[in-house]
């Protein structure tokens, strides 16, 4: 079929055919429109090559996403109170590392009275990123926050890895590191973590040495062993040429001050948190991260 130029010739020879058929209905002889013309021409080979020209859908998609395994998420209290047949209220969930009671009070207090709820949010976050700047003690334009940790992670490997390149993975840690790369087309290597969970550093040094891995994600402290990098550690993996990832959801139940100041320093440290450990409001979906101002610039053109 040919392309039809509407701003063409071909756009009047349509309206000469619509005349034709005015004209044809007036000397009432059989007339088949233009659509119908095609549908006539085209209906007695349609039965035949109709199997032929079938597109299958998941023909569009991506073909190592058709390869994906699926995430296999957590259960939600509604669903898993139907499965059992108990309340919502009489069961504890564990398998997500979830806080069972639930923030304060006045937390779902603030929640309640929350204005402007029915237009969009400020998608600079400049509250809230002014609010965690007071709390970190790192000003807020090192600061980008997320829907939950897990909208940066994926943020962070779209912007950082092209489709084949490498990350470093140190089992047994979150399994999202390993997802997410596959979502975006990455590879992983995996260094196992010593027998007491603490990282195989020289394992990691000759991994990056001979593969050229793009970045590595690191935990701690670590789910879902608890362990915690050692500060020894973690400057010998900065000085790798490699990005580091350090995620750092339950740093506050460690006793360990927080890395995010370290951003203004290391140009390949980037540093995770969220709201869904320490604030107990996973349902909220808040994270948050801080990064070298280099690479913040283009997270904030990707978001």
């Amino acid at each position: 079929m040919g392309v039809i130029n509407v701003q063409g010739s071909p756009s009047f020879s349509i309206h000469s055919s619509e005349s034709n058929l005015r004209k044809s209905r007036a000397l009432k002889k059989p007339f088949c429109s233009i659509r119908n013309r095609v549908y006539c021409a085209q209906s007695s080979s349609a039965a035949v090559d109709e199997s032929k020209n079938i597109t299958m859908g998941d023909s569009f998609i991506r073909p190592h996403l058709r390869q994906l395994a699926a995430y296999q998420p957590i259960l939600p209290f509604e669903v898993l109170s139907a499965q059992l047949g108990r309340k919502p209220e009489d069961i504890v969930k564990l398998d997500a590392n979830e806080n069972p009671y639930g923030p304060p009070p006045e937390v779902f207090e603030a929640l309640g009275n929350m204005k402007f709820s029915y237009v969009y949010p400020d998608p600079q976050s400049r509250r809230l990123r002014d609010a965690l700047a007071q709390d970190s003690g790192l000003e807020s334009e090192y600061i980008l926050v997320g829907c939950g940790a897990d909208e940066l992670i994926d943020l962070i490997m779209r912007c950082v890895l092209d489709p084949g390149e490498k990350i470093i993975d140190c089992p047994p840690t979150f399994s999202m590191y390993v997802f997410d790369a596959a979502v975006n087309g990455a590879g992983v290597i995996k260094v196992p973590r010593n027998p007491d969970f603490s990282l195989n550093v020289d394992r990691i040094a000759e991994v990056v040495e001979l593969e050229k891995p793009k970045c590595i994600f690191l935990t701690s402290p670590n789910n879902p062993d608890g362990s915690i990098i050692s500060e020894d550690d973690l400057l010998k993996i900065l000085e790798m040429p490699i990005l580091v990832v350090l995620d750092e959801a339950y740093i506050e139940f460690s006793g360990v001050e927080s890395r995010m100041k370290w951003v203004k320093k290391y140009e390949n440290l980037i540093v995770l948190r969220t709201f869904s450990k320490r604030a107990d409001l996973a349902g909220l979906r808040v994270g948050y991260g801080a990064f070298p101002l280099s690479i913040i610039e283009y997270l904030w053109r990707a978001k």
